[in-house]
């Protein structure tokens, strides 16, 4: 599914965040969304998946505007992993992962045995089998991290949006549900912070400061040691593994 934005703007109060954004996610592809804090990666992420309104300017989905679309049918189309998830309720697990099957239902229809099939395999994919029914609050917040993940998994749409989605996670998990997402062939917008994590699985880069996108390329192209230091402040080095994956350094600076 093709994801693109169009001059886009956005307002938080009297801030004006996004300034005219224009934004492409092809069929299938992994694309992430790097930049400094504040710079406007989950604000941009918010309007394509529909949490705040643009203050000008368009979201489209296969070329359609996304105001065009129901919730419903947006939600068929997307499945998102926020940075922060609360409840104002003790949902067991199982019942938070069934909370992605909603967009395929109609108001009154229960959970069936599909559904419950559909959770129980988007769990076992996430490794949460055994937690089905902890409560969602006493989980840490890898944990939870890694339940939202089958949530959105279970709503099973053609994309998926992840606002920094290893936040919390330690890196054996970080690599899992990096390399779970990837292998899925669906088409996948990030917000990364981890600048090595975006060079060993997105397929683009959109380089974000201050509101505006600033560069757009494949990994090699955009992370360079001159664009590093112009949007982190920092020196970095680049480097290669033995299977010729590129890496990031930061060399200590010692006084």
């Amino acid at each position: 599914m093709k994801i693109e934005t169009k001059a886009l703007e956005a307002l938080l109060g009297e801030n004006h965040i996004l300034k005219g954004i224009d934004f492409e996610a092809g069929d299938g592809e992994f694309v992430g969304i790097i930049g400094p804090n504040g710079s406007g990666k989950s604000t941009l992420l918010r309007c394509i998946y529909r949490v705040l309104a643009p203050a000008g300017g368009a979201v489209f989905l296969e070329g359609k505007k996304l105001q065009d679309y129901s919730v419903r049918q947006s939600a068929q189309k997307m499945g998102v992993v926020a940075q922060h998830n609360y409840y104002n309720f003790d949902f067991q697990v199982r019942e938070v992962v069934l909370m992605g099957r909603a967009p395929h239902k109609r108001a009154l229809d229960r959970d069936n045995a599909e559904d419950y099939h559909i959770v129980k395999k988007a769990l076992e994919k996430v490794g949460m089998s055994e937690f089905a029914e902890r409560s969602f609050s006493t989980l840490s917040g890898g944990e939870q991290q890694r339940v939202i993940l089958a949530r959105a998994l279970a709503q099973q749409t053609p994309c998926l949006i992840l606002d920094e989605p290893t936040n919390h996670l330690d890196i054996q998990y970080q690599l899992q549900l990096m390399e779970l997402v990837k292998s899925l062939g669906k088409t996948v917008i990030s917000a990364v912070h981890d600048l090595n994590i975006a060079a060993m699985y997105c397929d683009k880069l959109w380089v974000m400061q201050n509101g505006t996108v600033i560069a757009a390329g494949f990994p090699e192209e955009i992370l360079t040691p001159t664009l590093i230091r112009r949007v982190y402040g920092v020196e970095a080095e680049l480097c290669r593994d033995s299977l010729g994956q590129m890496h990031i350094l930061y060399p200590c600076v010692r006084r």
